[in-house]
């Protein structure tokens, strides 16, 4: 989780930046991940609610939420104070409907939720927040270390168990227990479970389709601790042979990847990385069948700034967490993408994920 260190330094820098003459509430469940580890807990019966943060000039903060939140993720929170509203007790009538709880809150305090997007104040706070987001802190690399971790160990489920005659289900199922036993807590796995046989089949959740021999199987997914998420893929060959065709595109996706690899260092432009990454498939023919992004940022959010795509203007800063994800596809016959993430170091990078890549 964010350590209290992490959260007290970030609310500084964000309040520097914004220079407030009164007290900001703040509801945006990124933002108060970000600056205080209030988390709602995606497995509890408090999921789809949140809380609200005042945060003073001075640098104070208070939080609130109500009772039924008060599970270890919102315990976890770092604030100065917290104000725990009861809503339902679990003997007694709640109180109205939960969603409206915390409109005395705002009534209280000014009477606007500062980073709503029909606030006047909205804009620049939600801006200053994302473009800190970008440059991640020690506490959330942590975090993001933990997640990839995870989700090394649903890559060599894979690359272990899948054969023919399972579905894309049985494989999402194996891949969510190999995560989640590797994490030591339930976590959310979310992504791309799927067997492509061209560019009209090269995202989307597992279905029932069963695997056949020589299929290509895309393996692109997320392991999401504490609202941070991990994003990296590889592609199977399933029954473990592959065609030659086969093995010449996965060699053009891994040559694109090192070529994005070398222009990835603070300071570069995206566009670099980008242009290394379409360079490479032009070099070696396959350009006209790579249609989507080279990569982007990762956090709190999926995808998030900086882009590697076509006219990307960002720079890359020390501190960005990125992916690179070269990707082919042959309409009618096979599709596979790879995957890797890492962060951006004033000399370099550091690979984040440690996946084996490769078809067999």
């Amino acid at each position: 989780m964010l350590t209290a260190a992490g959260c007290r330094s970030r609310r500084e820098r964000f309040l520097e930046r914004i220079r407030p003459t009164q007290p900001l509430l703040l509801g945006d469940p990124l933002h108060l991940r970000y600056l205080a580890n209030f988390h709602s807990d995606p497995f509890s019966l408090g999921g789809d609610f949140g809380g609200l943060l005042l945060l003073h000039p001075d640098g104070c903060c208070k939080l609130f939420h109500d009772n039924r939140l008060f599970v270890p993720a919102a315990r976890q929170a770092h604030a100065d104070s917290v104000e725990i509203l009861p809503w339902y007790d679990g003997q007694s009538p709640g109180r109205g409907p939960r969603r409206l709880l915390l409109r005395d809150v705002v009534r209280n305090h000014g009477g606007h939720i500062h980073d709503a997007l029909n606030d006047p104040q909205c804009q620049p706070i939600i801006e200053v927040l994302a473009d800190m987001r970008r440059a991640k802190d020690d506490d959330e690399i942590a975090i993001l270390r933990r997640c990839m971790r995870a989700t090394d160990a649903g890559h060599a489920w894979a690359r272990a168990h899948v054969q023919p005659g399972m579905t894309e289900l049985d494989v999402y199922n194996g891949i969510a227990r190999a995560c989640t036993a590797a994490a030591g807590q339930a976590v959310i796995v979310y992504g791309d479970f799927i067997v492509s046989d061209g560019p009209d089949r090269r995202v989307g959740p597992a279905t029932d389709r069963v695997l056949n021999r020589g299929d290509t199987l895309i393996l692109d997914f997320s392991v999401v601790l504490w609202g941070y998420r991990s994003d990296f893929t590889n592609t199977l060959v399933i029954g473990g042979l592959a065609t030659a065709e086969q093995e010449r595109l996965m060699d053009c996706c891994q040559q694109a990847l090192a070529a994005g690899e070398r222009e990835l260092r603070a300071g570069n432009a995206c566009q670099m990385v980008y242009g290394g990454v379409v360079g490479s498939f032009e070099r070696n023919g396959v350009a006209n069948l790579f249609p989507h992004h080279a990569g982007h940022g990762l956090g709190l959010t999926h995808p998030e700034a900086p882009y590697f795509t076509k006219g990307a203007h960002e720079t890359l800063v020390a501190g960005d967490v990125v992916t690179l994800e070269p990707g082919l596809y042959i309409p009618g016959t096979c599709g596979m993408r790879i995957e890797r993430n890492y962060l951006i170091t004033d000399s370099g990078f550091e690979c984040l994920s440690g996946h084996q890549i490769g078809l067999t």
